[in-house]
């Protein structure tokens, strides 16, 4: 990557033409000079400056925007070249929504580790959109969703099922005497819009033939099996996500017809070529 897009971009980050000098190993005029040949040659300002602050202008945050993408791209390719002369090592972004990320990830990448101890992981979770825009946009190498998502032109491989049923605390009333038109009047605790597990709720809302009008959202499985735990409601999550809560029974399933639901994990990436690692670590999910 070009010299004057590395200043420029360690500037953006330390927001500081000092700070960047320093890490940089530069002088402080080799930095300005740098920044200005940007500047130059786009013909806009990229920072406003004063004695206090140095911030991006609108340009500026355009120009860190694909700036980031191209770097991205830049490490990318240094990886490749170097997979095709030695083994797979080297840095690997994993994203992954919260259920398989929270509760089936961290065994697969043990296992993963003792075939490939040279990788070097690092772990993005969150909802299923968010992990396919930043696949997307080449801010992860291979990225683990369920449900729909604004797929970008992602290469999509369905690779394993999960069942979800409905779960309650207890001693929560259904749990004694269930009737269906009931659930429509219950609390339902929800994950938020975007998310894999928010969208299977809903079609097995419209499976059971029901418009809850009660919802209590949470941004993590975690806080929603403590949410039931704790009487404030029922939920849809993995039977992954609640095994050790039904063995401990702090929270008990509720029978009910076309149950378990069953939703499909599948492997995003986005690049036509992936790192050696990433082809290792696709396979070991397979």
């Amino acid at each position: 990557m070009e010299q004057s897009l590395r200043v420029f971009m360690t500037v953006a980050q330390l927001e500081n033409f000092t700070r960047t000098a320093e890490k940089l190993h530069m002088s402080q005029p080799a930095v300005s000079q740098y920044v200005r040949q940007l500047e130059q040659q786009y013909g806009v300002r990229l920072f406003e400056r004063t004695n206090t602050y140095v911030r991006l202008t609108k340009a500026g945050e355009i120009v860190y925007y694909y700036a980031t993408k191209i770097s991205h791209l830049y490490e990318r390719m240094d990886h490749l070249l170097e997979d095709l002369m030695h083994k797979a090592k080297g840095p690997l972004s994993i994203g992954s929504s919260y259920t398989y990320g929270e509760y089936v990830l961290p065994e697969k990448i043990s296992a993963f580790l003792q075939t490939y101890p040279d990788i070097e992981p690092t772990i993005k979770i969150g909802n299923t959109q968010l992990i396919a825009d930043l696949v997307a946009n080449h801010q992860l190498d291979v990225g683990i969703v369920e449900g729909h998502f604004n797929e970008h032109d992602l290469n999509v491989q369905p690779f394993a099922k999960d069942k979800m049923v409905l779960i309650a605390s207890p001693n929560h009333a259904l749990i004694e005497q269930l009737d269906i038109k009931k659930l429509e009047n219950e609390m339902w605790i929800v994950r938020e819009e975007g998310s894999g597990t928010r969208e299977a709720v809903e079609d097995v809302w419209k499976s059971l033939g029901i418009k809850p009008q009660k919802k209590m959202i949470f941004s993590s499985t975690q806080s929603i099996k403590g949410a039931v735990e704790a009487g404030l409601g029922i939920s849809l999550l993995s039977t992954a996500a609640i095994a050790k809560e039904l063995e401990s029974e702090h929270i008990s399933k509720l029978s009910v017809k076309k149950m378990p639901f069953t939703r499909t994990f599948s492997i995003i990436t986005k690049q036509p070529f992936q790192t050696k690692a990433c082809k290792m670590f696709i396979e070991e999910l397979m």
